[in-house]
């Protein structure tokens, strides 16, 4: 089975091959060891307490267990809980200029970059990655969605707005159009330069190089104009999941990729608004098969935060009592009439 738990120090190895494999463009999860166990250190303050408001994550790792104690380490997500705070966080919001003479009978209405500092203070879901070879069943949507559990029940912890920055079009060579159309004459260096620098802490560079008047759009080529908002093919079901919560492409874009950020305020994000709390109630070991039942997928969490847990299983679509089989209740450290938060998985089931 499968199931969400806070990351922890041994996990730094398989972290560590999963950022491997996540290609370019995922800055948050640089293939860089001690990076990724400052990173892993900073969680487990954050578990305990112990970190600063600009300094606390929360990083989870999908799990696949077996009976006998054997865990693979098969996915990664976090959440900053406020970006920008220890640092400047930038992006471009895409806006508009007007040009218009009377005298000369011209007006035109001119697309255009400004750099931008307005999400600083709000919580950032990232850090998204899941080992190809697991990307099946519901996997990817636990390892995705467990974060609005998590936000949902300790939301005091996080900010009144919630953001997540997406991958940008990305060429098969690892190039990326915009970068060659617009980074490339204030920074110098590859995209993998750049990338790879911001994903390691280095981003003193950017706010010495990056312009800071608007730039026109309709002077980039055509390439790099094409792709602003649009997100990397991989990226796409992220974006589509994100959306069927209530988030939504509010004209920013990342600086170097131009990737969307989507945003929601954090009380409107439907898997936080309708999620439950409610008494669990231990069924039986082997159940009547799915289909042969009405019941539908849930994601369900225990209430604990330093030993967070989270799974998808079945159930009626209306219960008072959530029932959980053994193996479950075992996943997530709960007993009879513990109670456990849940949404159901997909919104059109809510």
């Amino acid at each position: 089975m499968f199931f969400i738990r806070p990351i922890a120090r041994d996990d730094l190895p398989a972290v560590l091959a999963l950022s491997e494999r996540t290609g370019h463009g995922l800055t948050t999860l640089p293939a860089d060891r001690e990076r990724l166990a400052a990173r892993i250190d900073r969680s487990l303050a954050s578990f305990a307490g112990a970190a600063e408001p600009a300094a606390t994550t929360f990083m989870f790792v999908l799990v696949e267990g077996h009976r006998g104690g054997e865990q693979r380490v098969v996915g990664i997500s976090a959440i900053e809980a406020a970006v920008g705070l220890d640092e400047p966080w930038y992006n471009y919001h895409v806006g508009t200029l007007v040009h218009a003479s009377r005298a000369l009978d011209v007006y035109t209405v001119a697309p255009t970059l400004f750099l931008s500092n307005d999400h600083t203070g709000h919580t950032e879901l990232c850090s998204l990655f899941l080992d190809q070879r697991y990307r099946r069943g519901k996997n990817g949507a636990l390892l995705a969605k467990c974060r609005l559990l998590f936000i949902a029940e300790f939301a005091p912890r996080f900010a009144d707005k919630v953001i997540a920055e997406l991958r940008g079009r990305i060429e098969p060579d690892g190039t990326s159009p915009f970068w060659e159309g617009l980074g490339r004459h204030f920074f110098a260096m590859e995209y993998k330069r750049a990338d790879y620098l911001t994903g390691t802490g280095q981003k003193s560079f950017i706010a010495e190089l990056m312009p800071r008047h608007p730039v026109y759009v309709n002077l980039l080529p055509p390439a790099a104009r094409e792709v602003i908002g649009v997100v990397h093919a991989h990226t796409a079901p992220a974006r589509a999941m994100l959306e069927q919560e209530g988030f939504r492409y509010e004209g920013y874009v990342d600086i170097f990729d131009a990737g969307p950020t989507l945003e929601c305020a954090t009380a409107n994000i439907d898997a936080v608004r309708r999620s439950a709390v409610m008494p669990c109630t231990l069924g039986e070991q082997d159940p009547v098969p799915d289909s042969l039942t009405d019941d539908i997928l849930w994601l369900v969490c225990n209430r604990r935060f330093e030993g967070y847990r989270a799974l998808v299983t079945s159930a009626p679509p209306r219960v008072d009592r959530f029932p959980l089989l053994p193996y479950a209740a075992e996943a997530l450290g709960v007993a009879e009439g513990d109670s456990v938060r849940v949404v159901a998985l997909a919104p059109g089931d809510r």
